[in-house]
């Protein structure tokens, strides 16, 4: 069985650096984008097992990244869980709106993050 793959899109290295050493010890390949079109660039080019979605991006929003791939057929379907540290109240429904599988606010516990990677992912 291959490893399940998961996209991580975040602008923020030392965000990106906590989920890499979170996910270093599972039994997943991490992917990174650094902005909301390279994301969904990656989205369609890799068809990763999961998506992990910063709200706040350069040259496209988080939420228009997640709305592009729902858009797409071929990606439609792929979990996306949706983080932000600017978390205000409606923010959630906003991210569900936008076709988000989950939404998470930062400060988040790692464990709650890995938790939610595998539910999404199939393997909790």
């Amino acid at each position: 069985m291959s490893q399940k793959k998961i996209l991580l899109i975040e602008d923020n290295e030392f965000n990106r650096k906590i989920v890499r050493d979170l996910l270093a010890r599972q039994p997943y390949e991490l992917l990174e984008a650094h902005d909301g079109e390279a994301g969904v660039a990656a989205a369609r080019r890799d068809m990763p097992d999961v998506i992990v979605m910063d709200v706040q991006l350069p040259k496209l929003s988080g939420l228009d990244a997640t709305r592009a791939i729902r858009a797409h057929p071929e990606t439609a379907k792929i979990p996306i869980i949706v983080v932000t540290s600017f978390a205000l109240s409606g923010d959630d429904k906003k991210a569900m709106e936008a076709g988000a599988s989950a939404y998470l606010a930062k400060p988040y516990s790692p464990r709650q993050l890995l938790d939610t990677i595998r539910k999404m992912a199939g393997d909790a």
